[in-house]
């Protein structure tokens, strides 16, 4: 049950974070809380000791103070924000929330130079304008959905993280 849970949890909730992002530009406040939660119910299940444990807070909250400092610039969103370090919080310090990092900034950029050579191509707005998401997406005056970049990270990197360890 525990394994099961350690392969659906996490991808599940980073997938509808990325979908939830395209669709509306928001990342809900319960994907990241679910996160967080189920990170401390699996940490607990699996006897993760008490030092890593507290590492893996450590890097969320690290995530969290460098994502808000961002959101108070208007460089992201504060969904973004807490989406990041939630998800930092399963990686903890080390190889993987380094990853996770470096990972985000480069699918960042390949998202954010796409949308914005989408939005500058003239005929991308009557094919894909019909829709709610989509015209708010090609919107020139609207932000790049950073949860995608982010979930995508997140998703390369979790099949190399401490709890792909566990699974036997």
């Amino acid at each position: 049950m525990i394994e099961a849970a350690l392969l659906v949890v996490f991808p599940v909730l980073a997938a509808f974070a990325a979908s939830s992002d395209l669709l509306t530009m928001t990342i809900p406040n319960r994907v990241s809380l679910l996160l967080a939660g189920a990170f401390c119910i699996l940490a607990a299940a699996t006897g993760m000791p008490a030092s890593v444990f507290g590492l893996h807070f450590a890097a969320g909250a690290l995530v969290l103070f460098v994502c808000f400092g961002m959101f108070a610039l208007g460089w992201m969103g504060g969904g973004d924000a807490k989406f990041a370090a939630a998800a930092a919080l399963w990686f903890g310090f080390g190889q993987s929330l380094t990853e996770f990092v470096l990972l985000t900034a480069v699918y960042g950029m390949v998202l954010t130079l796409g949308l914005l050579q989408l939005r500058q191509m003239p005929f991308v707005p009557e094919m894909l304008g019909r829709h709610d998401w989509s015209a708010r997406l090609l919107d020139h005056k609207s932000g790049i959905p950073y949860g995608i970049a982010i979930a995508a990270a997140a998703l390369h990197v979790y099949p190399s993280s401490y709890w792909f360890g566990l699974i036997g």
